[in-house]
């Protein structure tokens, strides 16, 4: 019989959090974690529903060139923030993180709600946007290793999708922000920010009780503390609901003589996890694209050929954020059910297919403002199930010792290719002023998610109900002989 790697354990701590029933416990991680999608959709919409104020401030008074600069900043912001506070997130730990990744965001908004010209208030964008993307590596990370396999896929694609609740409170925060008979015009933008601080304050206090994730400090040296978190976890879930069903035999064995295993993580990115990494890159790129595209050119589109004030946009983008909240809440239950691959193949091919007909229906002015914003409501409640897969995907694919870097790298990919690409070849096609040009860009983003489905039905996995460790074993996990074989 071979022998056992002496340092090493054996550990049942997947299995002990997987097969607890869901509880108050669940609703704090899903509340006090997933706020960090409702605070980017709010950043996001505030800045371009705000944009006339600012420009209008008499202590800022930003061109619009340096408001887009602006937007461009928060964007970067939130590539490097992903960037490093996710090798952070793999080196450090969750907690530690997700509190300092949110303390960030607090801080930057609140100083750009006092920001005094283009520099301090470009500034104090970029530092946000770092907050935000450190959030999505860390946030993402624990909320998969926190809540139980059976429920991972629908409560993390309910939380992708709560970006779009943020939109919607953006949108209409604005439109109280911006009414002279509310609040004076250059306090309004102000103080939409320092709410976006608040909210991000009461926010860090919820997280004071969530614990370190048993499953980091599993596969980092820790095997007492995590079991240890896991019996508090349960005492917290068994006084909720009582009597917990009993522990499955399944167990783990890890190392635990490495604490950092970031050269190693990401060698098996392209190599051992090759297939699923261009998965991850082909989804996250596809709906990126798409979504930057018709979201950041929304207004004009309206504006323009639709002759629709800037003013009333707001009113067009609440039924929008509606349909992109809905589509992961309502769809989201079925890719644990019918499965990933289908779900994830199916809706985004069905949303390129919609895009592309509504794009042609555009061209031919066969639709007014509201059946046009009626039929980005219906496609954008599929694409938007379809593109909160594409985090749940680059979230459970590879080992938890570099989930959080695997995260951020997609994310920041996506960002930086849908931030820059999507928003500068659609705005070009509608400076134009042609429907037909703009029918190439519909067209271009509806194909890029066919495809991106199409690679999905052929190289995804089927990763529905089944534990973290069995879709991707840790780097830290060892071979343990059992009756003559091996098992992981």
């Amino acid at each position: 019989m071979a022998m056992l790697p002496p340092a090493s354990v054996e550990t049942d701590v997947p299995a002990r959090l997987d097969r607890l029933p869901w509880s108050r416990f669940h609703w704090l991680v899903v509340i006090a974690l997933g706020i960090t999608w409702i605070l980017d959709g709010l950043e996001v919409t505030l800045v371009g529903s705000l944009a006339g104020a600012i420009h209008e401030s008499p202590t800022l008074r930003l061109s619009a060139q340096q408001i887009g600069a602006a937007a461009s900043a928060y964007l970067v912001g939130a590539v490097g923030g992903a960037l490093f506070f996710g090798w952070l997130t793999d080196h450090l730990g969750r907690k530690r993180l997700f509190t300092i990744t949110l303390l960030v965001y607090v801080i930057a908004t609140i100083c750009t709600a006092f920001a005094w010209d283009f520099w301090s208030f470009a500034l104090f964008r970029l530092i946000t946007g770092a907050g935000i993307g450190g959030e999505y590596a860390a946030v993402n990370a624990t909320i998969q290793e926190l809540i139980p396999a059976r429920r991972r896929g629908f409560t993390d694609l309910a939380i992708n999708g709560s970006f779009w609740l943020g939109a919607a409170l953006g949108a209409a925060g604005a439109l109280v922000a911006l009414d002279p008979a509310v609040v004076p015009p250059e306090l309004g933008w102000r103080a939409a920010f320092l709410v976006g601080g608040a909210i991000g304050l009461v926010v860090l206090l919820l997280r004071r009780f969530l614990p370190e994730s048993p499953r980091w400090l599993m596969t980092h040296g820790y095997p007492d503390k995590a079991a240890a978190v896991v019996s508090e976890i349960e005492r917290r879930v068994e006084a909720d609901i009582g009597p917990l069903p009993p522990v499955p035999p399944t167990r783990l064995r890890v190392r635990v003589d490495t604490k950092s295993w970031f050269g190693v993580g990401l060698r098996a990115l392209v190599t051992q996890y090759q297939r699923r990494t261009v998965v991850g890159v082909v989804l996250m790129a596809a709906q990126a694209f798409c979504y930057n595209a018709v979201f950041f050119t929304y207004a004009l589109i309206l504006t323009k050929f639709y002759g629709i004030a800037s003013g009333s946009v707001g009113w067009f983008m609440l039924p929008f954020a509606a349909g992109n909240f809905l589509g992961p809440l309502v769809l989201g239950r079925l890719f644990d059910s019918i499965g990933r691959k289908p779900m994830i193949s199916g809706t985004y091919a069905l949303s390129g297919v919609m895009l592309i007909v509504t794009g042609w229906l555009f061209a031919e002015g066969m639709l007014d403002a509201t059946q046009q914003t009626a039929a980005w409501t219906a496609i954008f409640f599929v694409a938007s199930a379809a593109a909160s897969s594409a985090y749940l995907t680059v979230g459970e694919s590879f080992p938890l010792e570099v989930r959080a870097v695997a995260i951020a790298i997609f994310y920041a990919f996506g960002t930086g290719l849908g931030g820059v690409a999507g928003p500068l070849i659609f705005g070009a096609l509608i400076e134009h002023g042609a429907r037909e040009d703009i029918l190439y860009g519909y067209v271009l983003g509806g194909v890029l998610m066919v495809g991106a489905g199409v690679v999905q039905a052929v190289l995804g996995i089927a990763s529905e109900r089944r534990p973290l460790e069995d879709i991707a074993p840790p780097l830290s996990a060892v071979a343990v002989p059992v009756e003559g074989r091996a098992r992981r």
